[in-house]
């Protein structure tokens, strides 16, 4: 969109206004967006590219050591979302789904009833419940990308508008764009089999030719996961929480979205184990009740759970108090204690409660432990996905190891 940067600003504007954001929200991105015209009126231009917006960011902030050194504030990062959604509006013409925050995002009322269709469709092939809930989100994003471009029905989905729509994915991670083009092709066979699409678009969806493989995972130091540990405030309520959720992850392994749905049925203390349904896999999954984990459960059960009926072991602590969220990915809670413990944070190193997951499979492979072992303890349905672990080299597996007697606190 070469456009003056004014028009720019005035159209991304109205497309905030389109999606509900806040007027304090668009107030906030108008200030930024005066402090960038500044800039580039220092430069004699009227134009904004996405390398201008860099050299704001450096100059304003000194944005490329600060992001090298793991030092970014909140403050930093929000502008840098600022500028960064510049660039992507500029490219795009439309807002793209990593800056969804508010959950609704569809305004057409036709395109609403055909998302209700189509997850119907979901529920009715019988995918897992984490699919059906990845389905319809894409699928969401998707027809909201559409209303952006002003197409207002199915049928009229042109095989142009999917590449804008696939376009807007550059930059993203393999497993990223694996995923959104398996759920466009799920949700444009059903367009096309029930009669809503004259063609068959998935026709038009491009392979992705890399490999899952090819990314090494990311996992963390023994230091690190001390300092993690020793910053969480076991006296309080969410203390308790938070140190055994993050045991539970450490220690046995288990995927967020099964932490988040672990029930107090699941605890089983006459035998000492975790059974089951995963989530992801559907499969059953029985785990060991190690006794730092289970006394850490025990202490939150007694002594931090909110006192309600829920059959969810792990509840959020502020109003309403539920379980968290399937959009939760609980990268937050290792964020604080990150913060707390004074280790790096940088946008180029993965930090989130899977990297923990990580680092128990890479323990578990240094341990010289069978990859069908490994992969029984992640819930794999085949070693093919554990194989990634091999991509970690001997001495980084050394240096990451995680000694459970050195490392990990008891209760």
């Amino acid at each position: 969109m070469e456009v003056p940067f004014s028009e720019l600003t005035a159209r991304l504007e109205k497309e905030l206004y389109r999606l509900h954001y806040n007027e304090q929200t668009i107030r906030y991105y108008r200030s930024m967006w005066r402090r960038v015209a500044t800039f580039l009126e220092s430069e004699k231009t009227a134009r904004f590219t996405e390398e201008a917006g860099l050299r704001f960011l450096e100059r304003e902030y000194n944005f490329l050591e600060l992001e090298k050194t793991g030092k970014l504030t909140q403050s930093i990062i929000n502008v840098f979302r600022v500028v960064r959604m510049l660039g992507d509006f500029q490219q795009h013409g439309c807002i793209l789904r990593r800056y969804y925050k508010q959950r609704k995002l569809l305004q057409s009322k036709t395109f609403e009833e055909r998302l209700h269709h189509y997850v119907i469709h979901c529920e009715m092939k019988e995918y897992s419940k984490v699919t059906q809930d990845h389905y319809r989100k894409i699928a969401e994003k998707f027809l909201s990308f559409l209303e952006s471009k002003g197409v207002r029905n199915c049928a009229d989905i042109s095989a142009r508008d999917l590449n804008d729509y696939i376009n807007t994915l550059l930059g993203y991670s393999y497993k990223t764009v694996e995923q959104q083009l398996c759920a466009l092709r799920s949700f444009l066979r059903y367009l096309h089999s029930n009669q809503l699409h004259p063609q068959d678009l998935t026709e038009t969806i491009p392979s992705i030719k890399a490999r899952k493989q090819n990314r090494i995972p990311s996992v963390w130091t023994p230091d690190h996961v001390t300092k993690l540990l020793e910053a969480i405030d076991r006296g309080n309520p969410a203390g308790k929480r938070d140190y055994a959720m993050i045991l539970l992850v450490a220690r046995l392994g288990l995927r967020t979205i099964d932490l988040k749905r672990l029930k107090l049925e699941n605890l089983n203390w006459q035998e000492n184990r975790i059974s089951l349904i995963q989530s992801k896999t559907s499969r059953e999954l029985n785990l060991p009740l190690l006794p730092d984990v289970g006394w850490a459960i025990i202490d939150y059960l007694k002594n931090g759970r909110p006192k309600v009926e829920s059959p969810y072991v792990f509840l959020r602590h502020l109003a309403p108090l539920e379980p968290f969220a399937d959009e939760d990915r609980l990268h937050q809670i290792i964020v604080k204690y990150m913060r707390l413990a004074k280790i790096p944070i940088s946008p180029q190193k993965k930090k989130g409660m899977h990297s923990l997951r990580h680092t128990l499979a890479s323990k578990l492979l240094q341990e010289n432990t069978p990859l069908s072992v490994i992969s029984d303890i992640l819930g794999h349905v085949s070693s093919d996905s554990t194989s990634v672990y091999f991509k970690v080299d001997v001495d980084m597996l050394r240096e990451c190891a995680l000694n459970p007697e050195g490392v990990l606190l008891h209760v």
